[in-house]
């Protein structure tokens, strides 16, 4: 692998073009490639970010020479086809969550990297902060004794328009697809994979989640308790309990730059501690040095949201689904 990692971005949408400014900041990272539908998206979006080959089909990026990985950008329903492709071009891939529609079509991706030995990374990017990074610390060194209850949300509230991913089914619309998967993510990241699930949703006229409350219970007798909206806004923290203290992530707690550490220990009260980590940019280059890390290092996966807890967390949203009654027109062909 080179010095300099040369990435292509596949899609030219809103996510692909916060991607391209956020590896502005990293000099070992070069926008060598873009691949749309058309030439004219991709012509725009090389403009905008000086990206010198640019691609009017996803099949001729995944095939330029000069690009050594790339960032699945679309729509979830296309995630699995768009991955697939770039493996099968032998490209490793960062794919934007959620990860695919549901946990099959996961399994597949996976498995297409796994067969072909190559890197696969669900693009998580809240797991990459530097605020995230202090919280595993916290839990690991007991700050706040042994993590018992989560609370956290992530709802907005989102102008009602049936054309748009958020509202379409055939998009794999709703909150839990969209923005539901970041609580139920760091959930997994706290306690692993839940033994039991319980959620009530709101489903709307266009039939997918526009608001819905779950319940995961863990192994130990762990639980979390999350909210997930596009028609609700919501304070956007994120709370960890534990037996010694609780954290408490200040909004936006998926994007933080602030948290509140209260440890008790053998006390009775203890003051709180206001740890303030800012972050550069807006945020996405962390997940691309972990990508170019990983690529440096030879790994096929991150440690830090491996593959087998994507499928989990995967098999984790189908099953809230399940209970919803949710299906997306693809699942029922």
């Amino acid at each position: 692998m080179a010095e300099k990692i040369r990435w292509g971005i596949l899609g030219t949408g809103a996510i692909a073009k916060k991607f391209a400014e956020g590896l502005k900041l990293l000099d070992d990272a070069e926008l060598a490639a873009v691949g749309s539908r058309t030439q004219q998206s991709a012509d725009a979006f090389g403009d905008a970010f000086r990206v010198l080959h640019r691609h009017a089909s996803y099949e001729g990026l995944v095939s330029d020479a000069d690009v050594d990985v790339i960032y699945v950008a679309t729509p979830h329903s296309l995630h699995k086809d768009n991955t697939i492709l770039c493996l099968e071009a032998g490209k490793p891939v960062l794919c934007e969550k959620p990860f695919a529609i549901n946990a099959r079509e996961a399994e597949e991706m996976v498995r297409c990297a796994r067969e072909r030995k190559l890197f696969l990374m669900e693009a998580m990017w809240s797991r990459f902060f530097p605020i995230m990074f202090k919280v595993r610390e916290l839990l690991q060194g007991e700050v706040i004794g042994e993590p018992r209850m989560l609370t956290a949300d992530f709802g907005f509230r989102a102008k009602m328009d049936p054309e748009t991913r958020l509202f379409n089914p055939a998009l794999g619309g709703g909150a839990l697809l969209d923005v539901g998967v970041y609580p139920v993510s760091l959930s997994s990241m706290i306690f692993g994979t839940p033994t039991r699930i319980a959620g009530m949703a709101h489903l709307g006229d266009m039939g997918v989640d526009e608001q819905a409350a779950i319940i995961l219970g863990f192994p130990g007798g762990e639980l979390a308790v999350l909210h997930t909206a596009i028609r609700t806004r919501t304070p956007q923290e994120a709370i960890i309990m534990g037996t010694d203290g609780h954290v408490r992530i200040h909004s936006a707690w998926w994007h933080p730059t602030r948290m509140t550490v209260t440890g008790f220990g053998k006390k009775e009260a203890a003051s709180p501690e206001v740890v303030e980590l800012p972050y550069e940019g807006n945020g996405y280059h962390y997940e691309a040095t972990e990508v170019m890390q990983c690529l440096h290092a030879g790994k096929r996966e991150s440690n830090v949201i491996p593959l087998d807890e994507t499928l989990a967390i995967m098999r984790t949203l189908d099953e809230i689904r399940t209970q919803w009654g949710l299906k997306y027109p693809m699942e029922l062909e």
